[in-house]
């Protein structure tokens, strides 16, 4: 066990070192702000208040973490080994910075809570982050600073033992559309023969009209292929299901629809699902959205449904996990950007989300990815070897501090067809890499 002294232990100082130290670290933390018995201690122990006893571990604080209040807190650069880092601790402290409030800062998402200059999707943007400003955003830094911690302390403390933790992979599918064009209602398939036939794409029409005949599959029908993959390490993978109403960014067939009930049933027989709650979810009456969506899923499947990803990453604090909170969701997987691949909250452990405007520590579990195929494509259009390379770099970081690694795919982005052309064995590389990694 750790032993914690501060002037006042404050709610944020307990969720932080629990994080660093319980959920990374895999160590049991106590606190204290009795100065004696902080002295008297034989336990390993860090002060981490305003004054330095003697030769302790010590860390002075920033003020963050003392606050009580949302404020823009002042944030000061630091060097360390080769590393620039931020909110400056003090020369006669173990390190130049303080871990526990950066981390803090980091995994709470306090600058989103500050940032109201979002994309067209109202989504906060990865080049405001300050990951992004100090070029880290593909270091997941708060578990390389809770091992910083654990090393320093172990420098002081040598029969201190942390317990080595191990790599995971966990491989995600979004079923946003799940037929390209089988199974849809008759208004959308003449629609959309006719737009076609309009813009003079006779592929399309032609294409279509094989998949409707029966003579060619769909190309969005990759759920054999899928299993295939994934076989054997079926405990490693989840999908999510977006059954929203049709709308402009929600397109999936009705969730009424009994060929999409049968997908449903059938993955749901081999693979851990969830609920993608609809783009619209994250407007207006979006709370009651999002519980109805997650009703249809468990209608369908027979089971409470507990774990979900928001469509379109439409992640905004703290409305969007109160939100999922209050439908019954204890697990989501939403943290992590469009554009860029890395650790939006500088973390790849799950972790329980921090709520800033209650000041208190909720029982949802955040499940950060760090890899997803659209940003790898679309965003930064990287052909398939560097999108690969790009995959193993991350997941090598991963890997070095023994966190969890995970992947968004769809069921249409590993086809191989059109813009797709290649990724198909990226796809399969990653997994057969993160099975051997995770399995070893």
């Amino acid at each position: 066990m750790i032993l914690l002294y501060s002037e006042e232990v404050t709610p944020r100082i307990e969720y932080i070192a629990q994080l660093l130290f319980t959920q990374i670290l895999q160590l049991e933390v106590a606190f204290t702000s009795n100065s004696s018995d902080f002295k008297n201690s034989t336990l390993p122990k860090i002060n981490y208040s305003f004054e330095k006893f003697s030769d302790e571990f010590y860390i002075k604080p920033h003020r963050l973490l003392h606050c009580k209040a949302l404020i823009t807190p002042t944030i000061n650069s630091v060097w360390y080994e080769g590393e620039k880092y931020f909110f400056e601790s003090s020369k006669d402290s173990a390190l130049p910075f303080d871990p526990f409030a950066a981390s803090f800062y980091l995994v709470t998402r306090y600058e989103e809570y500050m940032e109201t200059n979002h994309d067209k999707l109202d989504r906060y943007q990865a080049h405001r982050s300050i990951l992004t400003k100090y070029t880290l955003l593909k270091k997941p830094v708060v578990n390389i600073w809770a091992k910083l911690i654990a090393e320093k302390l172990k420098e002081q403390f040598p029969k201190l033992v942390f317990p080595e933790r191990k790599f995971e992979f966990i491989s995600t599918i979004d079923i946003d559309n799940a037929w390209a064009f089988q199974h849809k209602a008759l208004w959308r398939t003449t629609g959309a023969l006719l737009k076609s036939i309009a813009k003079g794409n006779f592929m399309e029409f032609s294409t279509r009209l094989k998949v409707l005949w029966g003579t060619e599959k769909d190309p969005y029908d990759t759920y054999e292929y899928l299993d295939t993959i994934f076989k054997g390490n079926e405990n490693k993978v989840k999908f999510f299901f977006l059954l929203g109403n049709y709308a402009h960014f929600d397109k999936n067939i009705s969730h009424k629809n009994k060929h999409l009930k049968m997908l449903v049933r059938k993955t749901n027989e081999k693979y851990d699902i969830g609920i993608h709650p609809s783009f619209a979810t994250g407007n207006k009456k979006g709370k009651k959205k999002i519980k109805a969506e997650k009703q249809r899923l468990e209608e369908i499947t027979g089971n409470e449904i507990l774990k979900s990803r928001q469509h379109f990453l439409r992640l905004n604090f703290p409305k969007t996990y109160r939100r999922v909170i209050k439908a019954g969701i204890t697990t989501d997987y939403t943290m992590g950007y469009s554009a860029q691949p890395g650790f939006r909250a500088g973390i790849c452990t799950p972790y329980y989300f921090y709520d800033l405007k209650k000041e208190k520590t909720t029982n949802l579990l955040i499940v950060p990815f760090q890899i997803m195929d659209g940003t790898l494509n679309h965003y930064l259009q990287l052909p398939p070897e560097d999108a690969l390379q790009e995959i193993k770099n991350i997941m090598q970081e991963v890997k070095n501090v023994g966190g969890t690694f995970v992947s968004i795919w769809h069921n249409e982005t590993v086809n191989n067809k059109g813009l797709w052309e290649g990724y198909q064995q990226v796809f399969e590389k990653m997994n057969q890499l993160g099975f051997k990694w995770a399995n070893e």
